[in-house]
């Protein structure tokens, strides 16, 4: 999205650059993977020297990298991957490395800065990575060569080594390596979480005692869960990316991204409907706006000048409630009562709207249905529903989403205020959730008799 903006403002080529930083060493093994014995055997060394524990690729590293590609794929982004141990160990860092020698004190300097005492003692910008057993050294340095470009250490048995600093032969601690990255790619602008603003200065001095410009920085806010908790790995408490295209399109994830990047966002499953809809209804007005607007619009920061049109017939939120009074386990359910409501439209005519119907049944059965929290009415709510299905037992006009919205809004105008409460005990009471889409449309929608059949069924208490 950055890069779609400059290129629209200014004509200086551009490219996107992912950075894997696949030569750090695997510090403790994932519980998440298989072969588990190997990986323990394999700890410290370079994530590219660890044999892939799933089998597939030449390293575990590999592998990772495999599923950042699709995932940043997934998403069509225009980007080059640089492999840290590519990087490393082809020569393209070693310039950038040997002035790191040049200035090792001075980068000490300002990396001992930021280091607790006991850390002190014993730090070292340079990783020296072991000739023997190919483990990342974190190990204090006894001599920095800067006349031959060399570091001399003493490994856990007690051996000395002198090792070149280029061809990959050590790496640079995490901070220091930011900063070199920059010097030596040229990076112009880089974004990243909030985590990091802390560390912000330590990247620039670095970057510019390796005789380059910093970029400019952009910080973005951390994710939050549906409590307002900050998200963690180990609590199990947000979102992943996988989790959300098994729901909704990728598009709609982008729509999220897009919002506010600099407030903490609450990331969690309830937001997915409602963002589906907004970048439907942003799809909807991009035509009809002029070009400041359309400039304004999410959509051309996701799409470019290729907005396509949205076939969205039907809001995702009101193809959830339809699925969860169908008790839809597939599309052919929902499909029947999208084409009453809307003859013309058909899985070929409307792919948008059939991939949703897709979204909406496994959302259902997997969120929608297990949570489902029925409630008895009160006097007032039972009162003005049952005029609701009076009015619809006499109504003839056509299923029009508005006029049924009108009668739905006749029922509660004197009886609730605001006049909210009344959508909500709608929702509570008939659909057993805490909201909904516009109820006329769901009526049109799910059609007139199974409504009311809906509402005795609810009344009668079967749902309770």
């Amino acid at each position: 999205m950055v890069m779609r903006a400059f290129r629209e403002i200014s004509d200086i080529p551009c490219k996107l650059i992912c950075f894997s930083d696949d030569l750090d060493g695997m510090r403790k093994v994932p519980q998440n993977v298989p072969n588990q014995k190997m990986l323990e055997e394999n700890l410290q060394r370079p994530l590219t020297s660890v044999p892939d524990p799933f089998e597939k690729y030449e390293s575990f590293g590999q592998h990772n990298n495999e599923l950042l590609k699709k995932f940043l794929n997934t998403f069509d982004f225009q980007y080059d991957f640089i492999s840290a141990t590519e990087f490393y160990r082809s020569g393209k860092f070693d310039k950038i490395l040997i002035k790191a020698v040049e200035n090792y004190d001075e980068i000490m300097s300002v990396m001992l800065k930021s280091l607790r005492d006991e850390r002190r003692e014993t730090y070292s910008i340079f990783l020296p990575i072991h000739p023997e057993t190919g483990r990342v050294l974190y190990v204090p340095m006894k001599e920095v060569n800067s006349d031959n470009s060399t570091v001399t250490f003493a490994d856990e048995n007690g051996k000395d080594w002198t090792l070149p600093v280029t061809g990959g032969n050590v790496k640079l601690q995490w901070k220091p390596d930011f900063g070199a990255r920059w010097a030596a790619l040229g990076i112009d602008f880089e974004m990243y979480g909030k985590d990091h603003s802390t560390n912000t200065p330590i990247y620039d001095k670095i970057c510019r005692i390796l005789g380059h410009r910093p970029p400019e920085h952009f910080t973005y806010e951390l994710f939050l869960d549906e409590n307002g908790q900050k998200i963690s790995k180990t609590s199990g408490n947000g979102v992943s990316i996988e989790d959300w295209l098994k729901y909704a399109s990728s598009e709609s994830l982008s729509y999220f991204m897009y919002q506010k990047p600099k407030t903490a966002k609450r990331l969690h499953f309830d937001i997915i409907p409602k963002m589906v809809d907004e970048y439907h209804q942003q799809l909807r007005a991009y035509s009809n706006q002029d070009f400041s607007g359309k400039l304004n619009n999410p959509v051309w920061h996701i799409h470019g000048n290729s907005v396509p049109r949205s076939h969205m017939a039907i809001p995702f939120s009101m193809l959830l409630n339809l699925a969860s009074v169908a008790g839809a386990e597939e599309k052919e359910t929902l499909w029947g009562f999208i084409k009453r409501y809307q003859s013309e439209a058909t899985p070929k005519t409307h792919p948008d709207l059939d991939q949703a119907v897709g979204f909406a049944v496994a959302f259902y059965n997997d969120f929608v249905k297990p949570n489902k929290i029925y409630r008895e009415a009160s006097e007032v709510e039972r009162e003005a529903i049952l005029d609701l299905r009076e009015k619809l037992a006499n109504y003839n006009g056509d299923l029009d989403a508005e006029s049924l919205q009108s009668v739905v809004f006749s029922c509660g105008r004197e009886r609730f205020d605001p006049l909210r409460k009344w959508f909500q005990a709608l929702y509570e009471i008939l659909l057993g959730a805490s909201q909904g889409p516009r109820f006329g449309g769901f009526i049109a929608l799910y059609g007139i008799e199974e409504t009311i059949a809906l509402i005795d069924s609810a009344l009668e208490g079967k749902f309770l």
